[in-house]
């Protein structure tokens, strides 16, 4: 596997990624209406280019196809943290996270913090994070529940 940075060629294919990955990992713990508003179908690519080019973005890839990727902001935020549906439990996420949790402390930063999906809730648990508060979000018309969890780094 190979991790590196992001770069704006890879937009296409990690939105392609997110949205099959929300639309079939995540409907064990979202309705079909959630999930549809989490990753609907015609998602803002250029929005979502500038918001990867903007923080620190890592893509893992095998083979040359795009199987997980990572978002920081330098103000402590885990941003985003998506695996391919195909790819799951294959360390691909504790890798990513890794590199992103260095990145932090390189920076400076000593804690995190990330607002996280009731399906990577054990993930971040399992690393050390810590909940929060259990909260409900609006994503076009529905109210889904994440919770806002951090760690303190070393």
């Amino acid at each position: 596997m190979l991790i590196r940075r992001y770069s704006p060629d890879d937009i296409s294919e990690i939105i392609e990624m997110f949205y099959s990955t929300v639309h079939t990992v995540n409907l064990k713990d979202y309705s079909s209406m959630q999930v549809d508003a989490w990753a609907p179908k015609n998602i803002d690519t250029e929005a979502w280019n500038c918001r990867l080019s903007e923080n620190f973005t890592i893509v893992a890839e095998k083979e040359g196809t795009i199987v997980g990727f990572a978002s920081l902001t330098y103000k402590g935020y885990y941003d985003l943290l998506y695996v391919h549906k195909d790819c799951q439990r294959q360390g691909i996420a504790a890798a990513l996270t890794n590199i992103i949790e260095n990145e932090a402390v390189l920076h400076g930063i000593s804690e995190l913090t990330a607002d996280v999906s009731i399906t990577a809730k054990p993930f971040f648990e399992k690393r050390g994070y810590e909940v929060i508060r259990k909260q409900s979000v609006e994503r076009n018309g529905q109210l889904l529940t994440n919770y806002k969890m951090r760690k303190k780094l070393k």
